[in-house]
């Protein structure tokens, strides 16, 4: 079933490459701050789409019409996702206070508890985020429905907590590994052309230089886009499997 999940995810970002094109051009603008929570907007319509939907189902790409919605979407999403993060860095803070009262070996045994109990609360804040966004977006955008633990801890329970973890394993999997082939395809390609030209005599330079420029537009405009609808897509489908 998560393979499933991937397949339908990986399918489904490529559906229109202009959309991958208007992302990038939103991240590209993203120092203005206005256009990430567009981009942010964008890929709550993705989990939207995804929750109402079906695996290997016939879903389309979200458009960009309203685009106010869209930007009120994405507000709403990051305020979710800062609210969740909030307990691990209160507790991460309470941990580094009592350790920078305490010296040698008793600070250092204090921080490491500390940081061992923060991550295992931002793991589980991530997945409790992810699943109250998808719960949001179930609940035609309720925005009190992302912080209904008791129903988004069924939803996980439901799922299964080790299935829900796995799937986000490998979601992180598969993002590195599409970033690090498609980085190391194109640094491979111009490579071969500086090298050619440095055999000829020419200096290769520029044209390193004009790898790293090709690289940094492709991730920009194209793998980053992609990658995050993937990303999206696989985390609304991940919730159907509870419904």
């Amino acid at each position: 079933m998560i393979l499933d999940i991937y397949k339908d995810a990986l399918e489904y970002s490529a559906k229109d490459w202009k959309t991958l094109v208007i992302l990038g051009v939103m991240c590209f603008f993203s120092f203005l701050l206005l256009p990430i929570f567009l981009i942010t907007g964008y890929n709550y319509r993705v989990i939207e789409n995804a929750v109402h939907g079906i695996i290997n189902g016939r879903d389309p790409l979200p458009g960009f019409e309203d685009l106010i919605d869209m930007f009120v979407d994405g507000i709403k999403v990051v305020i979710v996702q800062i609210a969740y993060l909030l307990v691990p860095c209160i507790v991460f803070i309470i941990f580094a206070l009592i350790a920078s009262q305490l010296a040698d070996f008793a600070s250092v045994a204090i921080m490491v508890i500390g940081c061992l109990i923060t991550f295992v609360l931002v793991v589980i804040a991530c997945l409790m985020n992810q699943m109250g966004i998808c719960h949001m977006a179930y609940n035609e955008g309720a925005f009190t429905k992302a912080f209904a633990i008791s129903e988004i801890k069924k939803v996980v329970d439901d799922i299964g907590w080790f299935k829900c973890i796995a799937t986000y394993l490998g979601l992180i999997i598969i993002t590195v590994v599409i970033s690090a082939v498609v980085t190391s395809i194109i640094y491979a390609i111009f490579m071969v052309f500086g090298i050619s030209g440095a055999v000829l005599g020419a200096d290769p330079s520029g044209i390193f230089i004009l790898g790293l420029l090709f690289n940094s537009a492709i991730t920009m405009f194209i793998v980053g886009p992609y990658l995050s609808i993937f990303n999206s897509r696989s985390i609304g489908l991940l919730y159907t499997m509870q419904i």
